[in-house]
């Protein structure tokens, strides 16, 4: 289970146990069962509705298997680790998605560590923080482009059969296309290593870039473009085949 689902499922915990002190606490409405007909009648219900309401939320949340949403539809941070944890437990994508979860919560990190110090430096109002603010951006967007193309690839890819080929059992088909399946699968593996790399190497510009920001005493504008780290996350934006407008 994902820590978002034990996040919600604490909050409907606490939710519901917060609910019955107050209905039953003296303190407040302080609902008595035994007390009265209509207060027993009353208490019973909520605490049959409370254990309803507890169970649906623990199959949902647990056994419930979660509505998988196509690529195309995913869009905020959570979606994406949602989307990647799903693939966690195959075991030849087991050290690349620990990584790829890993490297998402980096990105959210970093991405919020310099906007607080684009804030501490300029005045958001500034032509050189809207500079910095949109490279942010970009990088972010590239970043995210690259698990998107990550995550339409593992849809396709299957696991079992990856494995099956990888076994020791004789098969009846020719090692020139069992060869020729292996290496098919093969890309696909290569082309997540691929996609990795590329979201290590953005996230290390990013630090690179904190660290120029914080060494700065003053700045123009025009100086924004001509600073090294600058200069490089535009390359690796507009080198990066899988970039889009």
């Amino acid at each position: 289970m994902s820590v978002t689902r034990y996040i919600k499922l604490l909050g409907l915990t606490l939710g519901v146990a917060a609910l019955n002190i107050v209905i039953f606490s003296r303190g407040f409405i302080g609902i008595e069962i035994g007390d009265n007909a209509l207060s027993s009648a009353i208490g019973v219900t909520f605490l049959v509705a409370s254990a309803i309401t507890l169970t649906y939320g623990c199959y949902s949340l647990i056994f419930k298997a979660p509505v998988t949403l196509p690529v195309k539809e995913i869009k905020t941070h959570d979606d994406y680790i949602e989307a990647l944890s799903r693939f966690r437990r195959t075991k030849v994508l087991e050290e690349d998605i620990g990584l790829a979860l890993r490297q998402l919560e980096r990105m959210r990190k970093k991405r919020n560590t310099l906007l607080d110090v684009l804030k501490q430096r300029f005045d958001p109002a500034e032509l050189s923080y809207k500079k910095f603010s949109s490279v942010i951006y970009e990088v972010e967007k590239l970043f995210y482009l690259n698990v998107r193309s990550i995550l339409n690839r593992l849809h396709a890819f299957d696991a079992s059969e990856f494995e099956s080929l990888s076994g020791r059992k004789p098969s009846s088909l020719s090692q020139e296309l069992l060869q020729a399946r292996k290496n098919v699968y093969g890309e696909y593996l290569s082309f997540t290593k691929q996609s990795l790399g590329t979201n290590e190497e953005i996230l290390l510009k990013l630090d690179q870039l904190m660290l120029e920001i914080s060494r700065l005493d003053s700045l123009e504008p025009g100086d924004i473009d001509s600073m090294p780290c600058m200069q490089e996350i535009d390359t690796l934006i507009k080198q990066t085949q899988y970039y889009k407008n």
